[in-house]
């Protein structure tokens, strides 16, 4: 479990993260989301202690990460995949981290294989494609076996095949009871693999939900229908309150009101329908929704 209290970083003038509250807890994927400059990358540095936080606390199963000896077996994480050393095999890198760490030297091979990398375990990291490395840095992260795992995008680079493997991958630590903390801006896989979300926008938060919960607080629901008299059956929606837009060929998107009321009204007044669906938020429409006023683009890292 990770309990982050009021942490808060400033780097001089400029707050970072403020007063961040929220619990990541076992047995779930728990997504982190925020727009770009939100402090996400800074929250996971202070989490595993290489950034000092101006106030507040951030524990790790009950203790800072930083007082925990040979941390690999208790917290694994991927922050940069590029941060290694080229020149190194990846068996080498691995089994220095196992070194340090006090973890048998057959666990590399395991992680190897766990990645589907036994074939590159020779060659130097140097040469391996981003996909590789990625996949290399959830190794490291495995590699210690620990009951906490956080990853800051972890799909960059894969291929369709390695973003399903890591999905399974993702759901089945989590579903062994370990606590999975995975930010990403990959909206449709959030989708796919998380069970919670933390939502900040910046440096403070916005949601710690269920994924399904922040997504309902999202756009209202869509009902899009179908006919072949488009203007009568908008007058008729507006008149009862709905908002209705055109989106041609005799088509409409109403809010405001629920699928069976439209089609109440429509029998009501005999205009024929084609077609009556309802479409609720996704959880990208949700997102941009709730932190449009948080966004903030600037360029450099996501501090």
């Amino acid at each position: 479990m990770i309990e982050v209290n009021e942490l808060t970083k400033r780097y001089g003038r400029i707050t970072a993260v403020n007063g961040l509250t929220f619990t990541v807890r076992p047995g779930r994927v728990t997504g982190f989301l925020g727009p770009n400059g939100a402090g996400k990358s800074t929250t996971l540095r202070m989490i595993l202690g290489l950034n000092a936080p101006t106030g507040g606390t951030v524990t790790v199963n009950g203790r800072p990460f930083r007082d925990r000896p040979r941390g690999l077996r208790h917290v694994g994480a991927l922050l940069d995949a590029g941060d290694v050393h080229g020149g190194r095999t990846a068996a080498a890198h691995l089994w220095v981290l196992a070194r340090g760490n006090r973890i048998p030297r057959g666990r590399v091979a395991e992680v190897l294989a766990e990645v589907g990398l036994s074939h590159a375990a020779r060659r130097r990291i140097g040469g391996f494609s981003l996909g590789m490395r990625q996949r290399l840095g959830i190794a490291a992260a495995l590699l210690g076996d620990p009951p906490v795992l956080m990853f800051d995008e972890p799909l960059n680079g894969l291929d369709p095949e390695g973003v399903q493997w890591a999905r399974g991958l993702l759901r089945r630590l989590a579903g062994e009871g370990r606590t999975v903390f995975l930010s990403s801006h990959l909206m449709s896989e959030m989708e796919h693999t998380a069970d919670e979300l933390v939502v900040i926008g910046r440096g403070e938060l916005i949601a710690a939900e269920s994924l399904r919960d922040f997504a309902a607080r999202g756009a209202r629901p869509t009902v899009t229908v179908r006919t072949p008299d488009p203007a009568a059956l908008a007058d008729i929606l507006t008149a009862a309150g709905a908002e209705v837009r055109r989106d041609g060929d005799g088509l409409l998107a109403v809010t405001g009101l629920p699928a069976a009321r439209v089609g109440e009204l429509a029998l009501d007044h005999r205009v024929p329908l084609h077609d009556l669906t309802t479409r609720t938020a996704s959880l990208e429409e949700a997102f941009m929704e709730l932190t449009a006023d948080r966004a903030d683009f600037r360029s450099g890292d996501d501090r």
